[in-house]
């Protein structure tokens, strides 16, 4: 859980400019789980993020450590998100929490609901454009 996040510059840019906007929804435990994370960072060029890590476009299957059960989600910029065709916006608390690790890792994060622990089982990101 404590690996840097590898993350791309286009992802990094929009984390850093969602955590200074004022309408940002994070709770105080995630903006500090947040900072701390983008300082450690790593930042690639996007072309260069490996295929399993967890990124804006990606397609991506979690499971809550607690109760096994499992979701599968693309993560999309927050005019695309519907919950119904399983877009969730990388700024929902999930979508913030998810990007720049790669399966296998497990992240803990503050959901609406308390905090939780997910496990990436799978992650499938788009071609990249070069």
């Amino acid at each position: 859980m404590s690996n840097a996040l590898l993350i791309s510059k286009s992802d990094f840019d929009l984390l850093q400019l969602h955590l200074t906007r004022s309408g940002s929804n994070l709770s105080d435990f995630n903006k500090t789980k947040l900072k701390e994370e983008l300082k450690s960072a790593k930042v690639v060029k996007d072309q260069d993020l490996p295929d399993n890590v967890a990124s804006l476009n990606s397609t991506v299957e979690i499971k809550n450590i607690e109760t096994g059960q499992t979701f599968k989600f693309q993560l999309v910029l927050p005019g695309e998100a519907n919950f119904k065709a399983q877009k969730v916006s990388v700024f929902a608390p999930i979508g913030v929490a998810l990007l720049g690790y790669p399966i296998g890792s497990e992240i803990q994060w503050e959901m609406p609901d308390g905090l939780k622990t997910f496990e990436i089982i799978s992650c499938e990101t788009p071609q990249k454009k070069s």
